[in-house]
């Protein structure tokens, strides 16, 4: 029979590097205190790292820069996971990610029904933002992240170019779904997600 030590080793090792988790993941294999002293044991080793309490990665490798930073996305899913929480990229984040701006910001925000919570991880800092039902009603979808990174932007910014780079960036589908979505959006998004499906 595997000791706990070789199986939480074995699920770590199974996923690809770049995974983010947390102790929680484990609960099922033995009690969390022992989980926690098989996980630092492996920080120590250098197996795995720390990222914050209770959140851990396993580190993607650079051939000469060595350990690559975890991936924003990743950090908030595996919060997200932990508590059973929506999340929402939000602001020049959200922009980022749909190609509207080339900085990654080092404060990312995630909007989210749970509790507001803030993680810091090097210089950048990982925020959940507890917010309203109505800005979460389209969390995990493409209109849920055009939505956020246009309030970002701000109506009196959205030009021709911003309008050419989504229409360039998003898939036939993604535009199916933002149309279905409108009754989400306030009506100067609406209008700017309209012009979107113009040929």
């Amino acid at each position: 029979m595997q000791s706990i030590v070789d199986r939480i080793k074995e699920i770590i090792y199974s996923q690809k590097r770049g995974f983010v988790f947390t102790k929680d993941c484990f609960f099922d294999i033995g009690n969390l205190k022992t989980v926690a002293k098989v996980l630092e044991r492996m920080v120590e080793s250098g197996e795995i790292r720390r990222i914050a309490r209770g959140l851990y990665y396993y580190p993607k490798k650079h051939q000469e820069f060595g350990d690559v930073p975890a991936d924003p996305n990743k950090i908030a899913d595996a919060l997200a996971e932990k508590d059973n929480l929506k999340i929402q990229p939000s602001g020049a984040y959200a922009a980022n990610l749909l190609g509207l701006s080339d900085q990654v910001p080092a404060k990312i925000i995630f909007l989210t029904d749970g509790h507001s919570r803030t993680v810091h991880v090097g210089r950048r800092s990982i925020t959940l933002k507890k917010t309203t039902p109505k800005n979460m009603a389209t969390a995990g979808r493409i209109s849920g992240l055009v939505i956020q990174a246009l309030r970002y932007i701000g109506q009196e910014n959205v030009d021709d170019k911003v309008i050419n780079i989504l229409k360039r960036n998003l898939t036939e589908k993604d535009k199916k779904i933002l149309m279905a979505d409108l009754r989400y959006a306030p009506v100067w998004i609406d209008n700017v997600l309209r012009k979107l499906n113009e040929k």
